[in-house]
This record gives structure tokens, C-alpha cells and sequence, in this order.
């Protein structure tokens, strides 16, 4: 596993704090998530929203990426229905991966500036936000040579995937928490086989209570990425994005 601090990132340089309002929204079904996500991109492509951060846990669910194979899928759809699981086929970057319960899930939705329209710099930004969240717990974690995500000594524990048009973000990560680690052998993790996938409750032997990782994350996120987060609720998101929508 390499360093925790590889060459500069684009959060590095001097960007001057934007306004993000953050929502922690609870356990969401993907449908729902997307459709919110879809809405308030279409606004910042007008120009008609601010930055928004959505923190959420997914029902059990499989989404398979743009670049995504079939053949790392290791059950049939028939089987996923019998247990309740979701697939959707979806526009984000990377192969296969699951979302559940336990799994604390982001989508920023920003527009990214000038000074930061590097789509490798914005991927290594979500990966430097989650190891300073997981520092934080005392978990270990950095980056592995060749792929994307975030990596520990005991296997993967952050997964990533985003949709970049007209430099508006979409899609995000997904942090496994608490998360049942079983559901992962329905597939094959981000199409890469031989490398295994962890949480934090299995690393540090104890749960954690998802609205307080959450509100941890939220400066981290903000210090990365030079944003000045603004907690709210899913009312007051759903007001903003009606105003926004009538104006």
C-alpha cells in the first residue's frame, strides 16, 4: 500500500471556500438517490444551485459501472431478486460493486472551478477525505498503486466511482461502516479479483453509529476540497432545489 500522501493534490492549492450544503438522508433506496442526485445536477448546470454533498445508506443493492463486466457478477439477477438485492446499470465510472446497509455512501455534486477541472485530482481528493475520516478513528489507510478506492493492510474499505459532465460531479463513494461483508461474495469488488474488502467496524472490533461518522466526514470534506459545508436537512435541500427549479 502506498503513502497516505502521494504527489500534490488539487486541494493543495489556494481555492477560495465555496458554499456546500450537506444532507445526511438516512437509508435511501438507489432510485431515489439517483433521481435526487439527476435533479440537482440539472440545476447546476444552469446555474440555479449550490454544492451539495448527499451522505445516505442504500437498501442492498449491486450497481454495475459504464466499464463494468457481467461476468463479475457471480449469480444470476433471479438469485439477487430472491434475496431482495437491487441491480441497476448506471453511467459512473468503474466495474461492479455493492451498496447496503452499514455503508455510508457519497454524492458530491459540485461544480468543480477552474483551478480544479483535474479528474484525477478530484478522484484523489474523495480518496484523501475518507483516509483523513478513517485517520481519525486510528484505522490505517492510503492508497494502492494501479487502482482507485481507498485501501488498509486487511483489504479495500472505500469504493469509488463519479460521472463528471460539464464539470458538474455526480456518483461518489461508498465507505463500508458497518457493513454485512457476506453480500460481497455475490460478485467480484470493482472487477479486481486476489484482493479482499474490510470495514471499519471489523477493523477497530466494534459498530459505529452512521450519523456520527457522518458528521465527522463533513469538515474533513470541506477542508479537502475548500468547501464551506452547511449541514441541513432533506426539507430544507427539497425547498432549495424547488426555489431553484421556479426561478
Amino acid at each position: 500500500m502506498r503513502s497516505m500522501r502521494g504527489r500534490p493534490s488539487i486541494s493543495e492549492r489556494p481555492v477560495a471556500a465555496v458554499e456546500c450544503l450537506a444532507a445526511w438522508l438516512g437509508r435511501l433506496p438507489f432510485s431515489e438517490a439517483l433521481d435526487l442526485q439527476m435533479r440537482i445536477c440539472e440545476l447546476k448546470k444552469r446555474g440555479n444551485a449550490p454544492d451539495v454533498l448527499l451522505l445516505l445508506e442504500h437498501p442492498p443493492t449491486i450497481t454495475l459501472g459504464r466499464s463494468g463486466l457481467r461476468e463479475n457478477l457471480l449469480v444470476d439477477e433471479a438469485a439477487l431478486a430472491r434475496r431482495g438485492i437491487e441491480l441497476h446499470h448506471i453511467d459512473r465510472g468503474g466495474d461492479i460493486t455493492y451498496h447496503g446497509p452499514g455503508q455510508l455512501v457519497g454524492y458530491p455534486l459540485l461544480l468543480l472551478e477552474n483551478g480544479e477541472r483535474d479528474v484525477r485530482g478530484y478522484m484523489r481528493n474523495l480518496e484523501q477525505s475518507l483516509i483523513d475520516l478513517l485517520g481519525g478513528y486510528g484505522v490505517a489507510a492510503g492508497r494502492e498503486d494501479g487502482f482507485t478506492g481507498v485501501w488498509t493492510p486487511a483489504g479495500k474499505v472505500a469504493a469509488m466511482g463519479v460521472h463528471i459532465s460539464r464539470w458538474v460531479t455526480r456518483h461518489g463513494f461508498a465507505l463500508n461502516v458497518n457493513t454485512d461483508l457476506s453480500y460481497y461474495d455475490l460478485i467480484v469488488p470493482c472487477g479486481i479479483r486476489g484482493k479482499g474488502v474490510t470495514s471499519m467496524s471489523a477493523l477497530l472490533r466494534r459498530p459505529l453509529e452512521m450519523d456520527e461518522v457522518a458528521s465527522r466526514y463533513l469538515p474533513l470534506f470541506g477542508a479537502v476540497f475548500h468547501r464551506s459545508v452547511t449541514p441541513v436537512d432533506r426539507d430544507f435541500l427539497e425547498n432549495i432545489i424547488g426555489r431553484s427549479r421556479s426561478a
